[in-house]
């Protein structure tokens, strides 16, 4: 189905006959959503924009602010039962700021593995415009399972099902971030703020490749990404090996050119030099 939950239509009106106004069905929604809540016998919370949640399980994780990546498992439902979209593996979604304002207010609520329900009324989803399969001034029911904020735990469950069928054995830092040596090399050490001489190949988990020097690069380890410029500490001049990093310590949620937000990155590395 859809990902219906990302198209929040914004509807200009030109005219000025109220005919052509847009309807606040805020009276009668609230009057559904507690007829809806009494039938259910629910434990609800509210807020001052009038969305309804439940919260079943609040969840341990990190808790997800509006510019936040996010995988979401959900159904979406009418107070009739009548399911209009629903996905039970998941939508990534690069940011709460393009979802439909009460299912974003919603997932705030929530801590990553949290679930519960969302109900939202007309003026937080699609208004008096019909969408798809939703009437216009519709009150819209999710429930919902937070599975990931920033795609840190799906990050890591990546690296590991690419080191599992690579069989690839690799160390795992504080920071989420994997490497593996293959040559440790008997030079000089780098520290964070050195200048280095590297060859190297960035790929993704499926192996496409997105950079690859075609000579010697001389970088200071101060402008790298995160993951690249902690990686490279941990060989000798002369040593080669492989960085498996997280997206939150390459280029986040936004991602680059050539790069999608929320991506692992691979660079197979040599350290020529320490200059």
């Amino acid at each position: 189905m859809k990902n219906i939950i990302i198209a929040f239509a914004i509807v200009f009106f030109t005219a000025c006959s109220s005919d052509d106004a847009p309807k606040d069905y805020r009276t009668e929604n609230d009057q559904e959503i507690q007829a809806f809540i009494a039938t259910n016998n629910l434990n609800v919370q509210s807020s001052i924009s009038g969305l309804y949640y439940v919260i079943d399980e609040q969840g341990t994780g990190e808790k997800p602010e509006i510019t936040d990546r996010v995988k979401v498992a959900y159904k979406g439902y009418l107070t009739d039962g009548t399911i209009f979209d629903e996905n039970e593996a998941g939508v990534s979604f690069s940011s709460l700021q393009g979802l439909i304002p009460g299912f974003a207010e919603g997932l705030t609520y929530f801590n990553e593995g949290g679930e519960g329900k969302l109900i939202i009324p007309a003026h937080l989803a699609y208004g008096s415009s019909k969408n798809e399969q939703i009437p216009g001034g519709s009150v819209i029911i999710f429930d919902i399972k937070l599975i990931y904020v920033n795609y840190v735990t799906e990050n890591d469950e990546d690296i590991q099902t690419y080191l599992n069928d690579n069989d690839l054995v690799a160390q795992k830092t504080s920071s989420g971030m994997y490497y593996t040596i293959d040559t440790i090399g008997n030079g000089e050490q780098p520290t964070l703020t050195d200048n280095v001489t590297v060859t190297y190949k960035g790929y993704f988990t499926d192996g496409t490749i997105f950079d690859e020097s075609a000579q010697n690069v001389n970088f200071n380890l101060t402008g790298l990404i995160e993951g690249f410029s902690e990686g490279m500490p941990y060989f000798n001049e002369g040593g080669n090996g492989t960085l498996l990093i997280p997206s939150h310590l390459a280029y986040g949620n936004n991602g680059t050119f050539g790069i999608p937000g929320g991506s692992v990155i691979i660079f197979d590395v040599n350290l020529i030099s320490v200059n």
